[in-house]
């Protein structure tokens, strides 16, 4: 049997009050008229004999948070989606009935209010209550604390409480669907077509990852759940949708920390006779729309960094950076063995799955990554970790590839597509050779995309973007977990 705290015994009490007064404690349809904030922009500054004059009549609903209660006449706070707005009730206005009705209200209820707005004598905007309406009996008390450092497991876990008691979260929760909103006009702007394509699959392909393996019962066999969408969407290049998108969640069966959760969100886009330098101008078009139209600026904070984000982004290749860093030259023509020679005088571990290529790699990600604090473009990485990259012409060891680094966090990974289904085939066997090797993350054979390139792929870009990580840079938010709703989380004892 549940055990419940006195104050939850005492509001269970005025429950059976409104029950008996014959107001259904969980309230009924209500109009809404008007949010705090916009009532506020729209009357700050007037004097109280402007408003006397305007006479303006606002209705909103929302949740009390504060209360003052003095006798005949009484102060309460309502907070909706939009923040907050203080609201003076008196038994003159509303009568005794209704007043007294206020006056069982606890911190945490939801109450409708219509009313005037009118100016305190200390300047802030404030709703004269006419018609108070309960609408919802809060049986739990707010916490008054939830929004500290050691409760914050917990408002990952409670995210409604969260939102209820933290701004900052209630302010990220309404930034993200903005960003989201942004990509897709910018992009249906340039003609691109959003869709759909299938979460469930039984070929791992599409990037480097480790899945999540369901079951499907009716056909007696495992199936994945997709680590990205790219597959499906060049076969739609091969069909005739010339530019297309998707922005939907991923599944990734690997670890946690600041800037991973299991599932997560990303955007992936294909534009048919496109290229890599295509897909630069695309990207940063993207995110700096996304900034300018979320803050109404380019410059943002984020991890004790100002940067801007304004069109123009660096632009490097991986072997100079690193080359600038450590002084080796990896265009340089060197054996295996020799790079191998260099990886282990420079502490880097070479795993048995490990060619040229991933050496290269291993020093841009130990000796370069974390350095690159302004927007920069790091393209031409090595053909061994890029399976569905053009290779560069000038130099078959590399490909035409980029990553968008911002404050050493990757944000962006395009290519120009690889559209030749022979060299497609080709790497996807040696990814099969890396998968025997003990390489979890290298792709599986996908005979079926192999065939749909030989029916002619047209010449492309694609790019593919964590929106988690882009809402995370956007809102100065740390943790990936500040960022989504609902995270991930281990269950409790």
């Amino acid at each position: 049997m549940r055990e419940f705290t006195d104050q939850e015994l005492v509001r269970r009490e005025k429950l059976k009050k409104l029950y008996e007064l014959g107001i259904d404690p969980f309230g009924n349809k209500y109009d809404v008229t008007d949010f705090s904030k916009d009532i506020k922009d729209k009357y700050q500054g007037l004097t109280h004999e402007e408003l006397e004059n305007i006479n303006a009549t606002v209705s909103i609903a929302g949740r009390i948070m504060f209360i003052r209660k003095m006798g005949k006449a009484s102060f309460l706070s309502i907070k909706d989606k939009l923040g907050n707005i203080q609201v003076y009730i008196s038994i003159n206005d509303v009568g005794e009935e209704v007043y007294n009705l206020f006056k069982t209200a606890d911190i945490g209820d939801i109450v409708g209010i219509k009313g005037n707005v009118m100016v305190t004598r200390t300047g802030e905007i404030t709703i004269k209550c006419k018609e108070y309406t309960h609408l919802v009996k809060a049986l739990k008390p707010l916490p008054e604390k939830f929004h500290g450092l050691n409760d914050v497991e917990e408002r990952y876990r409670r995210r409604y409480l969260d939102l209820i008691m933290n701004d900052d979260a209630r302010r990220v929760a309404f930034a993200r669907p903005k960003i989201i909103r942004s990509i897709q006009k910018y992009l249906d702007n340039l003609g691109f077509t959003e869709v759909e394509t299938p979460i469930l699959g039984t070929i791992l392909g599409g990037a480097a990852a480790k899945p999540f393996i369901t079951h499907h019962n009716a056909q007696n066999i495992d199936m994945y759940l997709r680590i990205a969408t790219e597959l499906p969407l060049k076969r739609l290049l091969v069909g005739g949708m010339d530019a297309v998108y998707e922005i939907g969640r991923i599944f990734r069966n690997e670890g946690m920390d600041r800037k991973h959760n299991p599932e997560f969100t990303t955007i992936e886009l294909y534009k048919a006779f496109s290229n890599l330098e295509g897909m630069m101008d695309l990207t940063e078009g993207i995110v700096s729309n996304a900034a300018m139209s979320l803050n109404g600026s380019y410059e943002i904070d984020f991890l004790g960094h100002h940067i801007s984000l304004a069109p123009g982004f660096r632009r490097a290749h991986m072997v100079d950076l690193i080359k600038e860093k450590t002084g080796i030259d990896f265009f340089e023509n060197m054996s295996f063995e020799d790079a191998k020679k260099l990886a282990l005088e420079h502490d880097i571990e070479v795993e048995e799955h490990f060619g040229y290529g991933h050496i290269v790699n291993a020093f841009f990600e130990k000796y370069v990554e974390e350095t690159i604090i302004e927007p920069t473009f790091v393209y031409g990485h090595p053909v061994e970790i890029s399976p569905l990259a053009k290779k560069d012409p000038k130099d078959p060891r590399f490909t035409q590839r980029f990553e968008l680094f911002i404050i050493g966090s990757e944000y962006a990974n395009a290519f120009t597509e690889l559209n030749d289904p022979i060299d497609q085939y080709n790497r996807f066997e040696a990814q099969l050779k890396e998968r025997a090797l003990g390489n979890e993350e290298a792709n599986e054979m996908d005979i079926d995309f192999v065939e749909a390139l030989e029916y002619g792929m047209p010449p492309a870009g694609g790019m593919g973007m964590g929106i988690d990580r882009l809402v995370m840079l956007l809102t100065n938010s740390e943790t990936i977990r500040e960022v989504i709703l609902f995270p991930t989380m281990k269950p409790k004892d």
